[in-house]
């Protein structure tokens, strides 16, 4: 296998304008939930702040968060969770100039001079789009794959779309029992239909083979949530009705850990889907704040929440600093591009169908 992950370039601390920076201020936070004025905002990117004259990493964050110093480490916090008197950094400048230092430079490739190399002022087709071609990005997603395996912690984003084809529901079922996922990440939609799939064969009332419609079809996902809420859980429904497929079966099966998050259109829902939206969101936090990488598929809104609270980067146990990878993929280009849009800049996008992607990379996999 030829997959080496980058090496992490921390930066350079003796250069004068860092060196001869102020300490980070901080004030405290005057309500719960409320910042003080001037709050610094957090990026994707690693940040430094200097603290008793060392520059001191904010080890897991996230956007649009603060950062709070606390017990001689930086914890970043979301507004709602801050509580009065919290020691919050303030400034916005982040070159170092008000002692907070945001590098996104870290995993930059450079020459072998350490320079990096210069790109082509004027070249075709540098957009991710319908028309670019992606064999090298399956390439690198095999061996990405199967590098974190061994070493890593792999979340998928799951849209329904994934579980309306038969053989898109046995691909990732594949992935989930053959180790290359690590937690599954989705709403209420994506589980409904994979147990309808198990359950009745149908995925909106259509087979999930020959797509066909069946009459009265469209009560087959409602009396799916309706018999899985009678046996009162997604595990228990899975034995009692003896379903022996799908995603869902598979991760129950591997007890790989699912995070249904739902939204205001939901029927049911299902008896593990998170209604409370804050609560939802610090479930998949726990699950994000482990990734080192991440592929989302076919949901533009879990997407986007998900590249909201993932950062570039990972502190890992023995202190290394290593990139997160982050996958998004959907046939729709606005889907895609949406997330550097809204702040994901890191990114990588496919522009496919779902179902042949998770095929692909099954196949690729030899599984």
């Amino acid at each position: 296998m030829s997959f080496k992950l980058k090496t992490y370039q921390a930066p350079d601390f003796t250069q004068p304008s860092l060196m001869n920076a102020p300490e980070a201020r901080l004030e405290p936070a005057p309500f719960d939930k409320v910042a003080p004025d001037g709050y610094h905002a957090t990026t994707i990117f690693p940040e430094y702040f200097k603290v008793g004259s060392q520059w001191l990493l904010a080890e897991e964050s996230r956007m649009d968060c603060v950062a709070v110093f606390e017990n001689g480490k930086i914890h970043v916090r979301e507004f709602r969770n801050l509580k009065k008197g919290d020691l919050v950094f303030t400034g916005r400048k982040e070159d170092g100039e008000e002692g907070i230092f945001v590098y996104p430079d870290g995993f930059r490739e450079l020459g072998q001079d350490g320079v990096e190399a210069p790109g082509e002022a004027f070249a075709f087709r540098q957009s991710r789009s319908r028309e670019t071609a992606f064999s090298r990005d399956y390439d690198n997603i095999y061996e990405l794959l199967e590098y974190e395996k061994e070493h890593g912690y792999v979340v998928w984003v799951l849209g329904p779309a994934c579980a309306f084809d038969a053989d898109s529901r046995a691909a990732f079922s594949k992935l989930v029992m053959n180790g290359y996922v690590d937690a599954l990440l989705a709403g209420n939609a994506l589980a409904t239909h994979d147990l309808e799939g198990a359950y009745l064969k149908t995925a909106l009332g259509q087979d999930i083979y020959t797509q066909h419609s069946y009459q009265g079809g469209h009560y087959n996902h409602i009396d799916t949530i309706n018999k899985v809420k009678y046996h009162g859980s997604i595990p228990a429904f899975i034995e009692k009705e003896g379903i022996d497929n799908g995603i869902i079966y598979s991760c129950v099966k591997k007890e790989v850990p699912f995070v249904l998050v739902g939204s205001i259109r939901d029927d049911g829902p299902l008896p593990e889907v998170y209604a409370n939206v804050y609560e939802g969101q610090d479930a998949m936090r726990r699950c994000v704040s482990k990734a080192t990488t991440v592929i989302c598929m076919a949901t533009t809104l879990h997407s986007v929440a998900t590249g909201n609270m993932t950062p570039s980067f990972r502190m890992m146990p023995d202190g290394t600093i290593r990139q997160v990878y982050f996958y998004t993929v959907d046939i729709s280009e606005f889907a895609v591009n949406k997330m550097g849009d809204r702040g994901s800049l890191s990114a990588k996008s496919i522009v496919t169908n779902v179902q042949d992607f998770v095929v692909n990379v099954s196949k690729g996999l030899k599984l």
